[in-house]
């Protein structure tokens, strides 16, 4: 019986390609403060203080990744000019497609970290 690795070594590279969607989209949604501005997101339009305080993201931290999500088309900003100033973010299309996924990942985490937890607890 002959496999691919024993006739060039192809089934890693398949294997690697099978991957690479996994890895590109968890690069552009992959790290801890985008994540939780997204999932923060999914509850609806909010200003920038209001971020700052649901995340827990210090202003400079927030900033940044609004603008990383945004130059990635996950969020868009809308600024009102009326007295004070207010600056709104929210999702786009694009980024509200992340809600079944959040949602998927929430019922692996209950199913599976609980038990995670109490495996480590015994």
């Amino acid at each position: 019986m002959s496999t691919d690795i024993e006739e060039g070594g192809t089934a890693p590279e398949r294997q690697a390609d099978n991957v690479c969607p996994v890895v590109d989209a968890v690069e552009q949604i992959g790290s801890q403060w985008r994540l939780v501005v997204l999932h923060d997101l999914t509850e609806g339009e909010k200003r920038f203080n209001e971020l700052k305080r649901s995340t827990e993201a210090n202003a400079r931290t927030l900033s940044r990744v609004l603008d990383d999500l945004q130059e990635s088309g996950f969020v868009d900003r809308r600024l009102e000019e009326d007295s004070p100033v207010a600056t709104y973010y929210s999702l786009t299309g694009k980024g509200e497609s992340l809600a079944p996924v959040f949602d998927e990942i929430e019922s692996w985490a209950n199913e599976w970290m609980d038990s995670c937890q109490a495996a480590a607890d015994d």
